[in-house]
């Protein structure tokens, strides 16, 4: 039995489990993209396009990806001035994705959430970067706050203002659950198969235990589009994920 056949008989509905693994499409090019996407098939359903891809044309193959019935999470990570905000997430809004990261300032999330009213968007705070550990906090000046407790503190503002869910590292998830509660999502980068290179993210933990520790949707990038084979190794996540 093939892999796609083995996932098809193992999840049902399949489409609901795989909806949890988000893709990082961190490349280059909008060919080599569209390469990857269609090497991993229907074992992909979400996607993760960041500045690298956005900016080489990333935003017209947003569309294209939606159009196909994906998902598509822009991790742009916005902070500017409140007006500025606002009126790109309603671009962004416009555009269909689901996901749409803010970095977890008040001011910026408020506008965030004034630009994304009447859509479907969701807006994901980002607390503390994953590839930043307390050193690298310390050296911006945020001692002797932690990367833990600043995490926590930006959560409680993402709480009270209505943010619809959180990315962070996730040995903060458990931590960020109990803060934010049941109905808020949980996103967490810096997911790594076992065995797998942490590369430059510092606060690393395996699909398994990211989903244990609360996460709804994982983002995994380089173990997948640079396997050799692409569509296995995104199966081979699923997998792990509905056994945990």
């Amino acid at each position: 039995m093939s892999a796609a056949m083995s996932l098809s008989t193992n999840f049902v509905p399949a489409g609901d489990i795989r909806d949890r693994l988000i893709i990082g499409l961190d490349v280059g090019s909008v060919d080599e993209a569209r390469s990857i996407v269609t090497r991993i098939g229907d074992a992909g359903t979400f996607y993760k396009i960041g500045y690298q891809l956005a900016y080489a044309g990333g935003f017209e193959f947003a569309r294209e990806l939606i159009g196909q019935g994906k998902k598509v999470f822009l991790d742009l990570k916005l902070h500017d001035i409140g007006n500025t905000v606002e009126q790109g997430v309603r671009s962004v809004a416009r555009l269909g994705a689901t996901f749409l990261t803010v970095h977890a300032y008040p001011q910026t999330m408020r506008a965030a959430m004034a630009g994304k009213a009447g859509s479907d968007l969701k807006i994901l705070a980002v607390t503390v970067l994953t590839s930043y550990d307390d050193n690298d906090l310390a050296e911006a000046g945020y001692a002797p706050v932690s990367a833990a407790e600043l995490v926590a503190r930006r959560a409680e503002q993402a709480r009270d203002i209505g943010i619809d869910g959180i990315v962070c590292a996730a040995p903060e998830a458990q931590r960020v659950r109990g803060i934010v509660g049941r109905n808020r999502l949980i996103v967490t980068p810096g997911i790594r198969p076992t065995g797998a290179e942490a590369g430059d993210q510092k606060r690393v933990v395996t699909p398994a235990e990211g989903i244990r520790l609360g996460a709804n949707h994982l983002v995994v990038g380089r173990p997948i589009v640079k396997a050799a084979d692409p569509r296995a190794a995104a199966e081979a996540i699923v997998r792990e994920i509905a056994d945990a």
